[in-house]
């Protein structure tokens, strides 16, 4: 599998931040694209430093909104409704302790 990368944050001074993933899909981790101006270099940065970085940094921000929209996302795929029984279907057994109702 190739790596990829989505884009965390563009500051307005043009450094980009972007999540990645290796070609080993447990090697996640932040790329710093520099500007211009600073060189335009990247680094890598592990995955744990960046988000024990400042709290208020606005990239470290957007990562965090990024994995929140991901847990919302699973919560939906996860929790199905409980779906009310088809008409004429049998009703539960009463679990033990519980008396049935006289019909």
């Amino acid at each position: 599998m190739a790596a990829t990368r989505t884009l965390i944050h563009d500051a307005s001074n043009d450094d980009r931040w972007f999540l990645c993933r290796g070609e080993d899909p447990a090697d996640v981790f932040v790329s710093h694209e520099a500007n211009r101006p600073s060189g335009g270099t990247a680094s890598r940065i592990e995955l744990a430093t960046f988000l024990a970085s400042e709290q208020g940094a606005p990239e470290r921000r957007a990562l965090a909104s990024m994995i929140g929209s991901l847990v919302l996302a699973g919560q939906s795929l996860w929790s199905a409704p409980n779906p009310e029984p088809e008409p004429g279907a049998a009703s539960a057994e009463p679990s033990p302790g519980e008396e049935a109702s006289a019909i």
